[in-house]
C-alpha cells in the first residue's frame, strides 16, 4: 500500500510538472505571436481579443505551410540541411515564431524544419518527411494503414520543399532525440524503394546528425507507463495514461485554430468528433480504436523492445557520413551513479535523470536483449540513456568511432559512427537558445561547417556563404 502511494505520488509530481513545463512553451508561443500580430495590425495589444489573435497567427502559420511559402528550395547545390524534431517536437507552422531548434536554423540558407506528427510512430513520420521534401499526398502505405486502422493518405504538399531531391541532389540529415530513428526509417525506405512512383535510392542521403538521438530505446519508456514485459502495452495507472485521454480529447474535439497551432499529427486516424461522435470518443478512451490501441505511436517505437525491432530492419550505408553527440547529466559518486548537477539540469528532467539513475529491469520479465546489464544503461540525459544514444548497438553493432573532438574526424569517412559525449541534458540545445550559452553555437556551428566542408562524395562543394555566430 506504501508503494502505491508514493508511486501516485511520483505520478503526481512528474505529471505537474510536464502540464507546466507544456503551458510554459505553449504560452511563450502565444504570446509572442499576439503581440506580433496586433503590432502588424497597428493596433495595441489591449484592445484586441487574445482569442482572436491567437486565431489568425495560427491560421497564418498552416497557410504559410501549405501554401508552401515556407523555404522551399528548387536547385541542388549546396544540399539543404534538414532539421528533424523529436516527440512532442514541431516544425515551421507550429506554435508561430517559436523554434524548436531556437534558431539554429537560421545559421545557414539552406535549412528546412519539416512540422511531422509529435507523437505519431517513427513509420508514419517518416512517410510524412519523404512528401515534405519531395511533395505529392503522404501515402503512409497500403498494407500499413490496413494493419493499423488508418487513412492511407494525408495531407497533401502542392510543392515539396526539396522537389529535386534524388542522388544527384541528396540531403544532411540532422536528428534530435526520436527524430534520428525517423530519418533512419526514412532512408531504409528510399534503399528499398518504398514508395510508389519514384526510383530512389540510399545515396540520396549525404550525411546524418544525430543530436540526442534515440538508437537503441530508452529506459525512460517504462518509467512512463510502457510494460517492461513487452514494450508494447501501457500500465494502466501512469504517466503516458494520462496523456493518451488528453491526446485523445485535444484531437476528439477538433478546434481548428487550435490544432492549426499545434497538432499531435494523429489526423489520419480520424478521431475527430464530427467523424465519430460521442461513441467514437467512448471506444477511443476505452482503448478500442485509435493509434493507441494498434500500438501505432511513438512510444512503442522508443522502448528497447521496439527499438531493437526496429534496427534490425536498418542499415548503416556506405556511402553516408554519421556522426553523433550522445549527452549525459550523470557521475559517478563513490560507485553510485546519480545527477551531475542541481543547476545544470532542467527542472522538468531532475527527477527524471534520478529515476533512470535507479532503473532496474524487473526481474520477472524476459531481458530486452542477450547481454542486457542495468548498470549499462544508467548514464542519462533525462530522457534517453547516454549507451542508446552513441551508435546503433542493438540487435548488432555498427561501425563506430569515439571522439574527442570534432577535428579528431577530419578527414570523415562514411558508413561510420563517429561519436562524442558532451555534458549536456536532453533539451538543452532546443527551444531556449538561452539555457545552452555559448555552447549552443559551438555546437551548431560544428555540425552546419561539417555539413558544408567536410562531409561530400566526390570533390570539396564550394560554401556560399560562412556559418554566422
Amino acid at each position: 500500500m506504501a508503494r502505491f502511494i508514493l508511486s501516485l505520488m511520483e505520478l503526481g509530481i512528474s505529471a505537474t510538472v510536464h502540464m507546466l513545463f507544456g503551458l510554459y512553451v505553449f504560452s511563450t508561443a502565444v504570446a509572442a505571436d499576439i503581440s506580433q500580430a496586433a503590432a502588424a495590425s497597428g493596433c495595441l495589444l489591449l484592445r484586441r481579443p487574445a482569442a482572436t489573435g491567437l486565431v489568425n497567427v495560427a491560421a497564418a502559420g498552416e497557410q504559410e505551410e501549405r501554401m508552401g511559402a515556407a523555404p522551399v528550395l528548387l536547385d541542388g547545390s549546396p544540399p539543404p540541411i534538414v532539421l528533424v524534431h523529436g516527440i512532442f517536437g514541431f516544425g515551421k507552422g507550429r506554435l508561430g515564431g517559436l523554434s524548436y531548434f531556437a534558431g539554429a536554423e537560421k545559421k545557414d540558407d539552406r535549412v528546412l524544419v519539416p512540422d511531422l506528427g509529435s507523437l505519431t510512430s517513427i513509420h508514419d513520420r517518416a512517410r510524412e518527411l519523404f512528401y515534405y521534401l519531395k511533395g505529392g499526398q503522404v501515402d503512409y502505405g497500403e498494407e500499413h494503414s490496413k494493419v493499423f486502422g488508418h487513412a492511407r493518405f494525408g495531407r497533401t504538399y502542392d510543392t515539396g520543399h526539396y522537389p529535386v531531391w534524388d542522388e544527384q541532389n541528396p540531403v544532411h540529415f540532422v536528428g534530435h532525440s526520436a527524430g534520428v530513428q525517423v530519418v533512419r526509417v526514412l532512408h531504409q525506405m528510399l534503399a528499398d524503394k518504398a514508395f510508389p512512383g519514384h526510383d530512389t535510392s540510399e545515396d540520396w542521403v549525404l550525411s546524418l546528425t544525430s543530436l540526442s538521438g534515440a538508437l537503441n530505446g530508452t529506459t525512460r519508456t517504462y518509467y512512463d507507463g510502457m510494460l517492461a514485459e513487452d514494450g508494447r502495452s501501457m500500465k494502466s495507472i501512469s504517466l503516458l495514461q494520462l496523456c493518451r485521454i488528453g491526446v485523445i480529447v485535444y484531437d476528439w474535439l477538433d478546434i481548428p485554430w487550435l490544432k492549426n497551432y499545434y497538432n499531435f499529427g494523429f489526423d489520419h486516424f480520424e478521431m475527430s468528433r464530427r467523424k465519430v461522435g460521442f461513441t467514437g470518443l467512448f471506444d477511443l478512451l476505452l482503448g478500442y480504436t485509435g493509434p493507441f490501441a494498434s500500438g501505432d505511436w511513438i512510444l512503442p517505437d522508443l522502448t528497447i523492445q521496439g527499438s531493437l525491432k526496429l534496427n534490425s530492419t536498418l542499415r548503416t550505408f556506405p556511402n553516408t557520413f554519421y556522426f553523433s553527440y550522445a549527452t549525459k547529466r550523470t557521475r559517478k559518486l563513490f560507485g553510485i551513479t546519480v545527477p551531475s548537477s542541481v543547476l545544470g539540469i532542467h527542472p522538468m528532467l531532475f527527477l527524471r535523470v534520478l529515476q533512470m539513475c535507479m532503473w532496474r529491469h524487473p526481474q520477472n520479465a524476459p531481458l530486452p536483449y542477450k547481454g542486457y546489464r542495468d548498470e549499462d544503461w544508467e548514464d542519462n540525459d533525462g530522457a534517453l540513456n547516454t549507451i542508446s544514444m552513441t551508435h546503433p548497438r542493438i540487435p548488432t553493432e555498427h561501425p563506430n568511432r569515439f571522439v574527442m573532438d570534432d577535428s579528431d574526424c577530419h578527414p570523415l569517412q562514411p558508413g561510420i559512427w563517429y561519436y562524442k559525449i558532451i555534458e549536456a541534458d536532453h533539451i538543452l540545445f532546443i527551444v531556449n537558445r538561452e539555457r545552452a550559452g555559448v555552447q549552443f553555437d559551438l555546437l551548431y556551428d560544428g555540425i552546419f561547417q561539417r555539413c558544408r566542408k567536410h562531409a561530400f562524395r566526390k570533390n570539396p562543394p564550394t560554401v556560399p556563404n560562412e556559418t554566422s555566430q
